[in-house]
């Protein structure tokens, strides 16, 4: 399953982005330990009001969060400096991480990005 899409979202703060729609009743900073855990990363930024897992050199990862209290999904943007390929790269190796510790992942819809 190719669990990304391309699809470029306002709130991402990278160059290049790819998403990951993860449809869990889960936190933000809860999210973001989750894949500081299966990508061996460190969340920087904890606490701020911009967190985000460092996945390798110019690329990490952001937890975009529904609003309003609308229910899940919620987004995960992997983000790059370098190219879209790099972050396509680091993405579908987070989402099969993800799927690993039992989330589901997919990709994201043209009404989500």
């Amino acid at each position: 399953m190719d669990a990304v899409s391309t699809t470029p979202r306002d709130a991402a703060s990278g160059a290049f982005v790819v998403t990951l729609v993860v449809n869990l009743p889960i936190a933000k900073p809860d999210a973001l330990d989750v894949i500081a855990f299966v990508s061996d990363g460190e969340i920087d930024g904890a606490g701020t009001a911009h967190p985000r897992v460092g996945l390798g050199a110019g690329v990490w990862a952001e937890v975009q969060i529904p609003k309003f209290a609308d229910p899940p999904p919620l987004a995960v943007d992997v983000c790059s400096d370098v190219s879209l390929a790099v972050a396509r790269e680091h993405a579908d190796r987070l989402s099969a991480a993800l799927v690993r510790v039992g989330w589901v992942v997919r990709p994201a819809r043209r009404d989500e990005a």
